[in-house]
């Protein structure tokens, strides 16, 4: 059991780098989300700039970061999770299984967020489109990454013979 867990957080601890270097990676290949993120980045920086010349501290910077991390952390980090504990508890062994929910779950999430809010149209659905496709291919490398470390151990131990 010690194995098991052992294995899990180390498959869980190289599984959400790998989501987030596809993550970046795509946001930086991405032409729209790369402008998307400086001008998000260059707003931040700019009042946190106005708030040290008016001899504040940059709280508005710092809250637009935490808030930031902390959306991204539960994008990243919650697909994973749920997938490697549904896997173990169901003793389900194929990679293939933690990157399809993983992809899945990750790509569904800003979906299930939005909630009864009606979806946008026209350049705001194409940017939607962009990032759900780069959301599913962020949940999918972190998935696959977990369930080729500790997935194909998932579950009870069987014995040879198969029971």
């Amino acid at each position: 059991m010690l194995t098991r867990l052992v294995t899990g957080v180390l498959a869980l601890l190289l599984a959400l780098p790998a989501g987030v270097l596809v993550f970046a990676g795509g946001a930086l290949l991405d032409p729209a989300l790369r402008d998307a993120f400086g001008r998000l980045g260059l707003a931040g920086l700019l009042v946190g700039f106005t708030d040290l010349a008016a001899g504040l501290p940059p709280d508005m910077a710092t809250a637009m970061l935490a808030i930031l991390a902390q959306a991204l952390a539960l994008l990243l980090a919650l697909p994973p999770l749920l997938t490697a504990a549904i896997g173990e508890i169901l003793g389900l062994r194929s990679p293939f299984w933690y990157g399809g929910a993983c992809a899945a779950l990750t790509a569904a999430l800003p979906w299930l967020a939005r909630g009864a809010v009606p979806p946008p149209t026209g350049a705001a659905a194409v940017a939607e489109a962009r990032l759900s496709i780069l959301l599913l291919a962020t949940g999918a490398a972190s998935g696959l990454v977990y369930g080729l470390i500790a997935g194909r151990t998932a579950g009870a131990h069987r014995r040879p013979d198969g029971v």
